[in-house]
């Protein structure tokens, strides 16, 4: 089933991989999705303010509204992450509308785990899965960066002529 919500998030991502992560979405994840759960994009482009918040989780802001103890979640802060820049986005499985985060379930019963089933598609087109990296690894993420780290993008992002009209770095 298409995600109406991961269709817009896919809007937000760099113009270089919109057009084809909106396809490799419509035309192989969601039909290969053939049980309970549908792919919803978490996130895509985020800013450096919405960073430096993820960042400060577990760090600075140690609970949420409730008085839970809130953990680490990233080790990038604002302008550090390739999601700053829209080459990323991270991946949740939903099954009857209930997030679902288990890299090893198959909802739809072909034997393949769904989470699975996802990244491969998109490892197959070249894209880089956060669950093969050495030191943290970071299961709902994919990235594609025409080899380019944070470092050089953001040199990009804070030069002269570095952004396009919508903002974006260009390469």
């Amino acid at each position: 089933m298409i995600d109406n919500i991961t269709l817009e998030r896919i809007k937000l991502l760099h113009p270089k991989i919109r057009n084809e992560v909106h396809d490799i979405y419509v035309n192989e994840v969601v039909p290969a999705l053939t049980g309970k759960s549908t792919c919803r994009f978490a996130y895509t482009l985020r800013t450096f303010a919405e960073q430096d918040l993820l960042y400060a989780q577990g760090r600075t802001k140690l609970f949420d509204a409730s008085g839970n103890r809130l953990g680490i979640v990233t080790n990038a802060s604002g302008g550090k992450s390739i999601h700053n820049y829209g080459l990323a986005f991270d991946i949740v499985l939903l099954e009857n509308a209930i997030a679902s985060w288990d890299i090893v379930k198959d909802f739809d019963g072909d034997h393949v785990p769904d989470w699975m089933e996802v990244i491969n598609i998109f490892k197959n087109k070249g894209y880089e899965w956060g669950g093969d990296w050495k030191s943290l690894k970071d299961t709902p993420h994919l990235q594609k960066t025409f080899g380019l780290n944070w470092a050089q993008c953001s040199a990009i992002y804070k030069r002269k002529g570095g952004l396009d009209a919508d903002g974006y770095i260009i390469f």
